[in-house]
């Protein structure tokens, strides 16, 4: 993992906390939350504020997710608003955390100033110790205040000054005039300068947890679902009528049509879908090759294709069948038929416009793993673990690519790969009623 790290593909993007305000602010919050402190002088933190470096001084990294529910954060700064989220248990936290952070941007700005902000993203759940709980998860409610009350205490001031203007005797109150003195020497003027934070919730209903294997629960769809990474044996009885594993391909690819949540890549506008086959032939390749001792780092394009001619027999069939795709999208070639259980399926969709189709995309990484490009950018977890299997020189191969075709720029390659543009002028003229007769590929088997 040293490669990754030194790199900036792991653990990257931190905010660096250094200076010794704000790790006694850190602290504080730490304390207040924990009941725990760091001794570290100098660490980094990601958007919730949990540290690698803290979480190994302490051994625990969930010492701000106990059980892994109900994720605490501390806020030193608004900074920390484009930080990657470690240690993810949902994959609706990074979002929640953004959204807070954007929609009480100046606020934080004024309340990080002197203290940190320390809060908790809250639902009615304590601990996962069954997969029933998952389904009691509805919505997530942030809640936050600076370790010293500061908005708990202008809230209060806030009733005081209401009361102070609507009693007929608050003028001769000594005793209340005294208070709203003492609230204003902590808070300032809440009347010119109110110090508030959003109230936020968020519903819950679509989303990706670590727990039980890594589930995907899909209950806000037409035809819900649950699908697992794990034996779905183990999950028991649960309150929903579909729960698939990821072996279980034909159903998967049956439900995203059902509800309409993916799309064929060739069928996709405002992209170079020929370009993006092409890719995860690549990829592909150099999955199957890893481990022949063969020199893959900072190959062209063309010396790919000498490589595939070369070990042509050794190729998996979601080669051939992507380069059968290709050959149809760029030369007209004969229309391949690519059924739900052909090894290929998967890698040649992607989510369709659909408010969770970054939970989509992330299902379909992890059914379609060897695109290590997709698997990095949608499921860093996985991404992690597959690379830890990965020989050395297939960890060599995917350092140099993510760098020299990622990195560089972000967000371009996520519009290539995933976003909506304007339709494209020409496209193959028979192609939706084709799609419209018999599927992206053809029928999905049962």
């Amino acid at each position: 993992m040293k490669r990754l790290i030194k790199s900036g593909l792991m653990f990257g993007n931190l905010v660096h906390v250094a200076s010794p305000a704000l790790v006694e602010r850190y602290n504080r919050a730490l304390k207040h939350l924990t009941g725990k402190e760091t001794a570290l002088t100098d660490f980094y933190i990601d958007i919730s504020g949990y540290s690698p470096e803290v979480g190994h001084e302490l051994g625990d990294p969930l010492y701000l997710n106990h059980a892994g529910v109900n994720r605490q954060f501390i806020l030193l700064s608004a900074e920390q608003k484009n930080a990657p989220l470690l240690e993810a248990k949902f994959s609706t936290s990074w979002g929640i955390l953004h959204k807070f952070i954007e929609e009480n941007e100046a606020a934080l700005f004024a309340l990080t100033t002197r203290d940190a902000v320390a809060g908790e993203l809250v639902n009615s759940v304590y601990d996962m110790s069954s997969p029933q709980r998952l389904f009691d998860i509805r919505r997530i409610t942030v809640e936050a205040d600076t370790t010293n009350g500061a908005i708990r205490q202008a809230q209060v001031l806030d009733e005081k000054v209401d009361r102070f203007l609507s009693e007929e005797d608050a003028w001769f109150d000594d005793v209340l005039i005294a208070e709203m003195i003492n609230l204003a020497g902590e808070t300032g003027d809440i009347v010119r300068n109110p110090v508030t934070l959003k109230h936020m919730s968020f519903e819950q209903q679509n989303f990706w947890t670590a727990h039980f294997g890594g589930t995907y629960l899909f209950q806000g769809m037409d035809h819900p679902a649950l699908i697992t990474a794990g034996d779905k044996g183990d999950l028991g009885e649960l309150p929903i009528k579909y729960v698939f594993d990821v072996s279980e391909r034909n159903r998967i690819a049956k439900f995203l049509e059902y509800n309409d949540l993916a799309e064929p890549i060739v069928k996709a506008r405002g992209i170079d879908a020929s370009a993006i086959l092409r890719q995860k032939m690549d990829f592909i390749l150099v999955d199957a090759l890893a481990g022949e001792g063969v020199a893959l780092s900072g190959r062209s394009r063309a010396d790919m294709r000498r490589l595939a001619r070369a070990h042509s027999d050794q190729l998996p069939d979601e080669f051939h069948t992507l380069g059968k795709l290709v050959r149809w999208a760029e030369d007209g070639g004969e229309w391949p038929r690519i059924a739900s259980d052909d090894p290929a399926y998967f890698y040649t969709l992607r989510a369709a416009a659909h408010p969770d189709a970054d939970l989509v995309n992330m299902l379909l990484s992890e059914l379609a793993p060897k695109d290590i490009r997709q698997l990095f950018i949608c499921h860093k977890e996985l991404f992690y673990d597959r690379y830890r299997t990965w020989s050395e020189a297939k960890k060599e191969y995917v350092v140099d690519f993510l760098l020299r075709e990622y990195q560089v720029d972000k967000l371009g390659a996520r519009k290539a790969l995933f976003g909506r543009d304007a339709p494209m002028e020409t496209e193959k003229p028979d192609l939706d009623e084709m799609v419209a007769r018999v599927g992206p590929w053809g029928p999905v088997r049962r």
